[in-house]
Parts: structure tokens; C-alpha cells; sequence
């Protein structure tokens, strides 16, 4: 073995092994509803070393980079067989992104990649790119991953190379390493950012869609969607109604999207959601939080106002600057919520909340009164009650 060939695969090993062992810790004090981590939790650099390199000496003596990951980041996440798991988006240098399972005992740091990608099944028309995968553990025994199926757009003028159409691609595994790959979901409208509830409602499987006339542009589509669904083998929405309403001048006036399927609680439906909204330098995306009935989820019970996270200092610094994205939490047997968020399409991260803290964010902060003066009102009624326990 050369030196060169032998001196760089020790170095890149163990940077590799120093980065995915990093301790993680909170950010202290905090809001008091979540508490952020330090340190990203996947990075491109946590690709495992036999990824992006070939390790064979006589086919790779300068020990170069033959596979370069660009980024980490939209994913799901599970807690399963008692590890944390997310399914990751990874993105390659040549754009093209896939999914990867990674694995943490604690779920706040030393996340390890398996050791093969997730192959994916196609369908008849092949993806051209599948990314931000949701996983749910549904009633029926299965657990589904609902992702967003690329294409090009067919009807695209000749010499447009960016145009694109979007589709709900749907598959489901007993083990995370074997899928089936079921048709795409049957729609009137594009669909980026579909999620599949994991109970029943009223015998039928339950989707929160993000109906879009555009793949960029929302256009008349209204927020976040609720459609009920006879066969997830042959998923198609029939009907469509808005349970979560985009507004004018708010966080989610451009677009807005379920992240995760929603977590159970005795007070109702906890539900996490990105906003979008334009503003000088682009499009913002923050995260929310609102709550649906028990019984019912589709009604709409509590949204407080503004987000929940935006991105802060290095969090705006990446492929697509001042975004947040969520696909993905975990709530723990005591109540842990650990939230899994991706910043600038480039890494992700961790912030570490309680279901308790959560419900009690939701019902007890003011709704949005969507005027300068509400929101005076709202802060002078709590200045007034503070200032009289003085």
C-alpha cells in the first residue's frame, strides 16, 4: 500500500469517525418550549467513507472522491426496534437525491448510515428524481413512506429544461430495507408534500395533501388538504377540502405544508408544518405548529400565531439559504418529542421538546389576529397581566 493511498484513507477515516461520534448538547436556556441542539445531527459528511470512495488501491490510487455527497437532509423519522431512525433525502453532486436509513441509539447524535441506500421500486414512468420521504406506521401493519415523484414536464416548450411535474410517489416495508413500490397518487392537481395519517377514519385511509397548480407555485391551491381514501393500492383523491388555510401576510402566505403525520395526545392532534412566504431575499421557510380534534381530524382546534422555528445563524447558510423543512418527528414512550428539521436543503438537525410542552404551546398562545393592531392587543393584554403580579 503507498503511503499517499495509505496516509489519506487514514486521515478521511478518521475525520469521518470524529464527526459522527460528536457528542451533541442542548442550547441553553432556550424558549421553553423546545431546546435546540449545537450540532447538526446528518451532515454530507456523514456518508460513510465506503460511499463516497473506492477503496481499492489499484482502481483508486490517489484516493479520490468517486461518489460526492452534496447534501443531507428532508427526512423522516421512526423510532423502530428501539433505535431512531430517519430516512434520509441524500443528494448526490450530480443533483439527483435517494433515500438512506440512518440509525442513532439516542436520537441526538452518532446517526450512522446503513450500509446500502433503500432501492427503490419504479413505477412504468420512471421517477426522474424521489425525495422527502414520510413514514407512518399505519393501523393496518404496514409502515408506508409517501414521497414526492419528479418528472419532467412533458408539455415543457423545446429547449425548457426546468419545467417539472410533481406526484405522490406511495411504497411500504415490514423492515425498511425491502419495499413495494404501489402506483402514485391519483390527483387533480400537482402534489409535492403528501401525508398519510396512521389511523383509519371512518374505515378509510386519510391523506393532508398540498394541492399546487404549479410544481413551484401553489396558485389557487388553498393550504394544506384533508382527503379520505377507499385503497391505498390504487390511491386516488376524489374529494379534497382545506383544513389548514394559507393567509395574506403571515408566515404561510405563499405556501404552506404538513410535515410529519401528526402525533396522538389526550387533548387532540398535534400537527408540525412549514410556511412560506416571499420576501426580499427570497422565499422564507419557517416551522409551525397547529391541532386538530381527536374524533375529528380534519377541524381545526388551535393554531398559534407566527412560527414555531426559523432559521437562525449558520441554519441560513446552504444550497437554498433561510429555509427550515420538517418531514419528520419522533414522539418517545415518556413523552420526549425529539423534531427532526433540515436547514438550506444541506444537513439536519435536532430540537428536543415534550408532547406536554407542545399541547400546551398550542392551546394556550394567541391565534394570529392577522392585523398590526390585534397583535398590539395581544402583547399589551400580557404586558397588563405581568405587570400587576409585580
Amino acid at each position: 500500500m503507498s503511503n499517499l493511498f495509505k496516509t489519506r484513507l487514514a486521515a478521511v477515516t478518521a475525520e469521518y469517525e470524529k464527526l459522527v461520534t460528536l457528542k451533541n448538547e442542548p442550547v441553553l436556556p432556550g424558549n421553553g418550549i423546545f431546546e435546540r441542539y449545537k450540532n447538526p445531527v446528518l451532515t454530507a459528511g456523514h456518508a460513510p467513507v465506503f460511499w463516497r470512495y473506492d477503496m481499492n488501491e489499484a482502481t483508486n490510487p490517489y484516493f479520490m472522491e468517486r461518489f460526492g455527497i452534496n447534501g443531507t437532509f428532508n427526512a423522516g423519522a421512526i423510532k423502530w426496534e428501539g433505535k431512531y431512525l430517519m430516512a434520509v433525502r441524500v443528494e448526490g453532486n450530480d443533483r439527483k437525491s435517494f433515500f438512506a436509513i440512518a440509525e442513532s441509539p439516542n436520537g441526538i447524535d452518532n446517526f450512522r448510515f446503513w450500509d446500502y441506500p433503500v432501492t427503490m421500486p419504479e413505477t412504468e414512468n420512471p421517477d426522474i428524481n424521489v425525495y422527502d420521504m414520510r413514514l407512518t406506521a399505519h393501523e393496518d401493519g404496514w409502515l408506508y413512506g409517501v414521497f414526492c415523484s419528479e418528472r419532467k414536464d412533458p408539455g415543457a416548450p423545446a429547449g425548457d429544461l426546468s419545467s417539472a411535474v410533481a406526484a405522490a410517489g406511495i411504497a411500504r416495508t415490514k423492515d425498511l430495507k425491502n419495499w413495494e413500490r404501489l402506483p402514485d397518487l391519483k390527483t387533480k392537481s400537482q402534489q409535492r408534500n403528501v401525508v398519510l395519517h396512521p389511523e383509519f377514519v371512518n374505515g378509510q385511509y386519510a391523506l393532508y395533501t398540498r394541492p399546487q397548480d404549479g410544481f413551484i407555485d401553489a396558485g389557487s391551491g388553498g393550504g394544506i388538504g384533508w382527503a379520505l381514501i377507499d385503497d391505498i393500492t390504487n390511491a386516488e383523491v376524489k374529494d379534497e377540502k382545506i383544513i389548514n388555510f394559507r393567509h395574506y401576510h403571515t408566515i404561510k402566505e405563499l405556501k404552506n405544508g404538513e410535515g410529519p403525520h401528526p402525533i396522538k395526545t389526550s387533548k387532540g392532534w398535534l400537527h408540525l408544518a412549514h410556511g412560506v412566504r416571499a420576501c426580499a431575499a427570497g422565499l422564507r421557510y419557517v416551522l409551525y405548529l397547529y391541532m386538530t380534534d381527536l374524533e375529528q381530524p380534519d377541524k381545526l382546534i388551535a393554531e398559534p400565531a407566527g412560527h414555531l422555528m426559523a432559521p437562525m445563524d449558520e441554519e441560513r447558510v446552504g444550497d437554498v439559504s433561510n429555509v427550515l423543512f420538517t418531514n419528520g418527528w419522533i414522539a418517545d414512550e415518556d413523552g420526549t418529542v425529539y423534531l427532526y428539521y433540515a436547514s438550506c436543503d444541506t444537513r439536519m438537525h435536532v430540537a428536543v421538546s415534550s408532547v406536554d410542552r407542545l399541547v400546551d404551546y398550542c392551546l394556550n398562545t394567541e391565534a394570529d389576529g392577522y392585523r398590526s393592531a390585534t397583535s398590539v392587543q395581544t402583547l399589551s393584554a400580557l404586558i397588563e397581566k405581568n405587570l400587576k403580579l409585580k
